[in-house]
């Protein structure tokens, strides 16, 4: 690959983040794409090297950044990196503000190589009491064999995590909007706490702040400007968008690159490039379109919610009725600092007959019967999706757990898609008559 001069149209820093989600970096040594208006697909696990000199320097080079190497990329192996995985996360550290990010197979791979790399043996992490079902599983089943603690707390109540620190933590983990019940953590006051600890700590005693970005995506929300230390977020979700392809990503600092690299090579959680090139191709560049769609919907479809007689509750941070409205405002912004508060939804039916199917009777019309209401866990799609997280996304939960910590099995979470909004709320409107 021949070097290349400097000129204007590839200093892409000056144009606005939207433009360059659509267009990425407008040169990359990672491939030289220049007459392609579409990256090409990556379709080869090994790569053609010229000499043993050059295999050497490929793994010599391997788990340094491009800022680190000077040069091009020597790939030699897919495990270790391909191109179109690669130009994803030089695209994914620019949206969400990182000094880098790495893909991985899936969102749960990203989380845990994120906590793995943070955390050894004898430390302890504290997570929101109210996680994801596989976030659930993996902190409670399996950081445990690694000799690692944990302790569950209300992170919206800095009392309670204060309480909750120990000498060995290390990480405070939480995702905000929570999934499913769409309670925020204040970012911020988290990152307060946290500076307050760490300042009687060595470095290598620090508390970092990982941050799960998935319901907002880092279009409605950036936490490493707020204050996290590491992003995760799965690529399967709002970042891809079709529901075509699952990935995962961890966004941060530089120093967390080496390890971050060689725990996905050696735990073999790399993304396939054929999984990279559609966000890389579709989801990110039509990111910015279709939230700004999502949320015009969702607004509309939770002031239906709201004034339904058969709703007892609506959880969406764009209601003022939400109790934590005046964080979303903080917090919540897109990249234009408009308020931004997401596509996702979470309602509780009422119960009229204290059997606790209120909401599986509704969910169960909308699967048979709903035109615009697809029954199916994922988020962040093109098409509206509906399920019960009691059950289903949150079953890896203790029902006691569930309970004493707000999940009700007449929640359901809603992740509005791009149908028009007449069609959706008649929809709901016709499952709830069913209630």
């Amino acid at each position: 690959m021949s070097d290349r001069t400097e000129h204007p149209k590839n200093n892409e820093s000056g144009y606005q983040i939207r433009s360059r989600l659509i267009h990425g970096r407008s040169h990359s040594a990672r491939w030289d794409y220049d007459h392609h208006v579409v990256p090409p697909m990556t379709a080869s696990v090994t790569f053609r090297l010229d000499s043993v000199r050059r295999g050497a320097q490929g793994f010599e080079d391997f788990a340094q950044s491009e800022e680190q190497l000077g040069h091009a990329p020597i790939y030699v192996y897919d495990r270790l990196g391909e191109p179109n995985g690669d130009m994803l996360e030089d695209n994914l550290a620019a949206a969400e503000g990182g000094e880098m990010a790495l893909c991985f197979a899936s969102g749960m791979a990203a989380i845990s190589a994120a906590i793995c790399t943070l955390a050894r043996s004898g430390d302890h992490v504290i997570a929101h009491k109210v996680l994801y079902g596989c976030t659930y599983s993996f902190i409670k089943n399996w950081l445990p064999r690694f000799q690692i603690e944990h302790t569950l707390a209300d992170m919206a109540d800095l009392d309670a995590v204060r309480q909750a620190v120990t000498k060995q933590t290390r990480v405070l983990y939480f995702e905000t909007p929570v999934n499913p019940d769409m309670r925020l953590i204040d970012i911020a006051a988290i990152r307060s706490l946290a500076d307050e600890i760490n300042a009687d700590r060595p470095e290598s005693q620090r508390i970092r702040i990982v941050v799960d970005n998935t319901f907002a995506t880092p279009f409605c929300q950036r936490p490493l400007e707020l204050g996290a230390d590491v992003v995760c977020e799965s690529l399967t979700k709002a970042i891809g968008g079709f529901g075509t392809d699952i990935g995962g990503a961890v966004i941060g600092p530089r120093s967390m690159y080496h390890d971050l690299i060689l725990f996905r090579k050696d735990f073999g959680a790399a993304l396939s490039p054929k999984s990279a090139w559609p966000p890389l191709v579709y989801g990110l560049p039509t990111l910015a379109t279709r939230m700004i769609n999502y949320q015009k919907t969702a607004l509309r479809v939770a002031h239906f919610l709201e004034h339904h007689p058969k709703v007892e509750a609506v959880h969406y941070p764009g209601l003022r009725s939400f109790p934590q409205y005046d964080l979303a405002c903080r917090q919540m912004r897109d990249y234009r600092g408009q308020f931004a508060p997401g596509s996702m939804i979470y309602f509780v039916v009422k119960d009229p007959d204290g059997t606790d199917k209120a909401g599986e009777r509704l969910i169960d019309w909308a699967a048979q019967n709903a035109y615009t209401l697809t029954l199916a866990v994922s988020l962040g799609q093109i098409k509206t999706l509906i399920e019960a997280p009691y059950s289903m996304t949150h079953a890896a939960m203790p029902d006691d757990e569930k309970l004493a910590r707000g999940l009700v099995p007449s929640g359901i979470r809603l992740s509005v898609g791009l149908e028009d909004w007449h069609d959706i709320i008649a929809d709901l409107g016709a499952a709830l008559e069913q209630v």
